[in-house]
């Protein structure tokens, strides 16, 4: 099952979770005593650079006279929603920017161009996944309620086709997130309950008019005698953004390494505790100044979820001291080439879509799902006295690797080609 024991599994002792407390704390200290001009200048640089890419993306599609031109005018409006909904719409609604008093992009008064309506997608996201980050039947981003991404949750038919969910959730991605906060099933509830989901209900509705209408008609007519072709570019620019949003979210929470927990573990969950079940529940992806700008700073999604609401052009930064920390107390630093990390996402969507029975691995020890008992005797974290460096969790788990290893070379040399590949195919 998860993980039920956080400091348990990261080998560390209460003293030591209330050492990284301290530290991390620091970090937040020091970035909020530093944010001023220069974070002012990124975000309105940003807003304006959004905004004149769409417009000219947006001229470019009706005055193209060739394929490519047109071409080109599609991927800059997909990159110019991109850049509003990951960078802007996102870090402004988690309050990064809040600091600033400026009513404009204030967390309060920001609605981004997307189906989702702003304030359910706080509620359900800023709340809800962010302070029950990974934990079972509290955080409905597991699987966003509709795919099976961890072995603690129950096997169920449905789940034959999660890879074809998997697909449709990319290209639509906006509507997912957009239904995401709603339970339909709640308008056979108490009064209460339906009066709410039907306040939801509206809310959702007269945002998906706006969205149709700017995307669908308005912009269209102002095209005059092209507008069928804005009409195609406006949908085709609502894809890309889709399946960007998607890949980058997705490559945040379901890699190897993003771990998921108990609920009992976060029962009277100090502030140590959090902190640390934010840096094992999440992973982070390989990216230069042009991709993490591009991602929202997402690539830094550990950074993010211990500090979801300081300025995202400083997780960067972040990253290094973090990355350091880590060390210090012998951590996973959870991250990798985005090719990569989506591949391992993309294989637990396959592999999770059929039933136990036909897996290796169990829900305590399996590449997508672990917990304390994948170690024969969990101990906390020692100071080897030949190198002065702490042995803990990320030892842990490299020596279980190279256990395997050599089981699986063991068992090849002693049974052959086919024994090694079963052996091989047990720790998959």
């Amino acid at each position: 099952m998860a993980i039920t024991d956080v400091g348990v599994y990261a080998h560390l002792t209460a003293d030591d979770i209330e050492s990284l407390r301290i530290e991390l704390d620091g970090i937040r200290e020091d970035v909020e005593r530093a944010r001023g001009v220069r974070d002012a200048r990124y975000v309105r640089r940003t807003i304006l650079g959004q905004r004149v890419l769409e417009v000219a993306a947006r001229a470019v599609i009706v005055g193209a006279r060739t394929r490519p031109g047109l071409y080109l005018g599609v991927l800059g409006l997909g990159v110019a929603k991109s850049i509003e909904n990951m960078e802007l719409g996102h870090n402004v609604s988690h309050g990064q920017w809040d600091w600033m008093n400026e009513p404009e992009i204030h967390s309060t008064t920001w609605e981004w161009d997307m189906a989702c309506v702003s304030a359910q997608w706080k509620h359900y996201h800023n709340y809800l996944h962010h302070k029950y980050t990974n934990v079972l039947g509290m955080d409905d981003d597991i699987g966003f309620g509709i795919m099976r991404v961890s072995r603690d949750q129950q096997w169920r038919p449905i789940y034959l086709i999660q890879p074809v969910q998997n697909l449709l959730l990319a290209i639509g991605f906006e509507w997912g997130i957009g239904m995401h906060d709603i339970k339909l099933g709640r308008l056979r509830g108490t009064p209460e309950e339906r009066a709410h989901t039907q306040s939801q209900l509206r809310a959702f509705g007269r945002k998906i008019r706006r969205q149709v209408v700017k995307d669908y008609v308005l912009l269209p007519s102002l095209s005059g005698p092209r507008w069928r072709r804005t009409l195609a570019a406006n949908a085709a620019a609502n894809v890309l953004r889709n399946l960007w949003a998607y890949l980058v979210i997705f490559c945040g929470h379901f890699p190897d390494g993003a771990e998921k927990f108990h609920p009992d573990d976060i029962a009277d969950e100090t502030r140590g505790e959090w902190y640390l079940r934010q840096m094992l529940g999440t992973a982070n992806f390989d990216a230069g100044p042009v991709l993490a700008f591009m991602s929202g700073n997402l690539c830094y999604q550990i950074e993010h979820h211990l500090y979801p609401d300081l300025p995202s052009n400083r997780y960067a930064e972040i990253a290094e001291r973090v990355r350091a920390v880590c060390d210090k107390y012998d951590l996973p630093y959870t991250t990798g080439p985005l090719a990569k990390q989506y591949l391992l996402t993309l294989r637990t969507i396959v592999k999770l879509s059929v039933p136990d029975r036909y897996l290796r691995g169990t829900a305590d020890d399996a590449p997508e799902t672990g917990s304390e008992r994948r170690f024969t005797a969990p101990m906390v974290s020692t100071i080897s006295p030949l190198t002065g460096r702490r042995r803990g969790l990320r030892t842990a788990l490299r020596d279980l690797r190279s256990s395997r290893r050599r089981a699986g070379r063991g068992a090849a040399a002693a049974g052959g080609g086919g024994a090694g590949h079963s052996a091989y195919a047990r720790t998959a």
